[in-house]
């Protein structure tokens, strides 16, 4: 287990391409990728790589946006991916298709703009994958300057977006440009510049840094109580720990405000609906988030995120 690793937290709707793309990043296969018609990740998974000589920390998630899962399975993924990235991760990765945008795409990004706050996009790079369905010679921001609401979305991220394709991009085939060796050189220019805008820190806010002391407070208990375990089966423990203690206290949150919650965007759903502002506060012990409920906005940045160095 590596501390000091770049905590990368992956979204995207159901059939994207993320476990594809985890691999394609990390050029082998660290996560199972299942090709049946109901394929997709079934749960968070959290693994330690190196990409081009970089540790990273991986949080592949779940179609939380765009999901067929019941709510009680949906929130125990994001509370295992809160544990997982906690005190926060240093860039969110959402995936998307090269695809035509339909009503139900626009859906998705609708979810993604209630959800996250600004302070969140800024962490945020926006992958496609399947870009051999980009016509020859163009490329991704022209795609994207094709939809308004992609669009809208992309200049919220900084205008920071990329492409690959998991299947046909493999090899070089004179187009530098529909290459992955060259895509991913280019994503991790980004992200270095994400992490160095941001003076190494990380996407926090009140919850995650409370999720991050429960755990070093459970390593604390634990090592003292069990000595002779190892590294790695203490952080599994106090994990584990966590995660029952933070469901416990989700009950009765909706999965919709547990991720305004996770992403900074809690304080647009609070205005939006009061009561559900108070039911994620209650849960989540956020003093911050109690108090926007009630209409008090003073405390609002401070639930919405912020960056610190971890």
């Amino acid at each position: 287990m590596d501390k000091s690793a770049r905590r990368i937290v992956v979204l995207g709707k159901t059939g994207a391409g993320k476990s594809s793309f985890a691999n394609t990043l990390c050029r082998q296969p660290v996560f199972e990728v299942d090709h049946t018609p109901s394929s997709g990740t079934k749960e968070c998974q959290a693994k330690f790589m190196s990409v081009s000589g970089r540790m990273v920390l991986f949080i592949d998630t779940p179609g939380f946006i765009d999901t067929k899962k019941s709510e009680e399975e949906m929130k125990s993924e994001i509370v295992n991916c809160i544990t997982e990235c906690a005190p926060g991760p240093h860039v969110f990765l959402i995936v998307l298709k090269v695809e035509k945008y339909t009503e139900h795409e626009k859906a998705v990004i609708d979810k993604i703009n209630q959800y996250f706050s600004d302070e969140a996009l800024r962490f945020t790079i926006i992958i496609f994958t399947h870009g051999d369905q980009l016509p020859e010679g163009m490329k991704i921001e022209k795609f994207v300057n094709e939809s308004e609401a992609l669009s809208d979305l992309i200049k919220k991220c900084g205008g920071r977006c990329h492409v690959i394709d998991n299947k046909y991009w493999k090899n070089n085939q004179g187009d530098e440009y529909r290459t992955n060796q060259y895509q991913v050189a280019e994503l991790l220019k980004t992200i270095d510049k994400i992490i160095e805008a941001n003076k190494g820190g990380c996407f926090t806010n009140e919850m995650l840094q409370k999720v991050k002391r429960n755990i070093q407070q459970e390593e604390g208990r634990i090592k003292q109580s069990s000595p002779d375990l190892t590294e790695e089966e203490t952080a599994a423990k106090e994990k584990q720990s966590v995660f029952d203690n933070q469901m416990f206290k989700a009950a009765g949150v909706t999965v919709g405000a547990l991720l305004g919650a996770f992403f900074g965007g809690a304080i647009k759903l609070m205005k939006e609906e009061r009561s559900l502002g108070l039911a994620v506060g209650a849960a989540l012990g956020t003093a911050a988030g109690v108090a926007a409920a009630k209409g008090i906005m003073s405390d609002a940045s401070t639930a919405s995120g912020s960056s610190v160095t971890v």
